[in-house]
């Protein structure tokens, strides 16, 4: 059985839940092949536990970042629309690759150029996420004066899907309606005990641990002010960790995680049972959905631009620590559940 996935190179977050996804694929069916067309860097993969035939290509264009607190409405809307005026050539070549290579089923998380190319080709898909990009562009007036034709062909792109599970955290979805079934949060979850992952670091003492995290496209701030303070110890990861740790042992060891909301640092955080503090992360609707729903399943805080910047984080940091925990936890086996739904979607 050979599954192609079609992975969004928009961040980090879609290709960290594919791999729990394919992770649970192949532990409950070892003979599957996996082939991955995505642009997300290939160091990411290396939690995947099968071997995964990595094929770079650009799937979709996302949003353009100035850094993980700012994007460009406007070269977000240029991109669009330079990348789906080519976009029926781009779904004959992909329909091509699909039926070279036998595809048994496509997974798209969640570019429509896989949904069209996998009709094309006659193979069943099946959509994962939490958002769609006619979700995301729509609420950009840039989208009606420089991309017209963009978000109807991509909504007639997801229309196409055989099926649809979508997370929590969700918006959009509306050109599936008809196929989509919702499903627990896909989170990668630390094995490797806190204190432990404090030791390696040579983390010692009482103090909180604060892990500034911001993703693929970073974020300029005062990182050796903020440290000088003394208040807390604060701990910064641009890419993977070392001393044999991976990126959710570092966020299952500390106290408080900051960055801005997004898919994988929220799952991340509930999993592990860490506190975020976020910051506003430009004009991004799925951060409208991340502030209403986090309070009930996450002890969460925002914390103003004005103060990330200017490094004022040991109030806000003092409060969120302050906050009781939430009642209500989310499930976090949806990869689990995800990947019953592939295999059977598959056959």
């Amino acid at each position: 059985m050979l599954i192609v996935f079609y992975i969004s190179g928009h961040g980090f977050g879609h290709a960290s839940r594919d791999i729990e996804l394919i992770n649970a694929v192949v532990a409950a069916r070892p003979d599957v092949r996996i082939i991955a067309r995505t642009n997300v860097p290939a160091w990411l993969f290396a939690r995947a536990r099968a071997t995964v035939d990595l094929q770079p290509i650009e799937t979709d264009t996302g949003v353009v970042q100035i850094d993980s607190l700012r994007l460009d409405e406007r070269q977000s809307a240029r991109r669009a629309a330079a990348f789906y005026r080519t976009f029926d050539q781009r779904v004959d070549a992909e329909a091509r690759v699909l039926r070279t290579a036998g595809a048994d089923l496509v997974v798209g998380d969640i570019p429509p150029l896989a949904f069209a190319a996998a009709e094309r080709a006659r193979v069943p898909s099946l959509a994962i996420g939490n958002f769609t990009w006619d979700w995301i562009y729509g609420v950009y007036p840039a989208f009606a004066e420089l991309a017209l034709e963009v978000l109807p062909t991509i909504r007639a792109a997801y229309a196409t899907a055989t099926r649809a599970l979508r997370l929590p955290f969700h918006g959009g979805f509306e050109p599936m309606a008809a196929v989509t079934e919702d499903i627990p949060l896909i989170a990668r979850r630390s094995l490797r005990d806190p204190a432990d992952t404090r030791e390696r670091l040579g983390v010692a003492g009482d103090r909180p641990l604060v892990l500034a995290s911001f993703g693929a496209y970073g974020a300029p701030l005062p990182y050796a002010d903020v440290s000088a303070g003394g208040e807390f110890t604060l701990l910064t990861v641009t890419r993977h960790p070392s001393q044999g740790l991976e990126y959710p042992d570092l966020v299952a060891a500390a106290d408080v995680v900051i960055s801005k909301p997004g898919y994988g640092i929220v799952s991340e955080c509930i999993a592990n049972g860490t506190a975020l503090l976020y910051s506003s992360r430009g004009r991004f609707i799925e951060y409208d959905v991340f502030v209403a729903d986090m309070p009930r399943v996450l002890r969460c805080r925002e914390i103003s631009q004005e103060d990330l910047f200017a490094g004022r984080w040991a109030d806000a940091v003092a409060a969120l620590l302050s906050q009781p925990q939430p009642a209500e936890r989310l499930r976090v086996d949806g990869a689990e559940i995800a990947a019953a739904e592939v295999l059977k979607t598959a056959s």
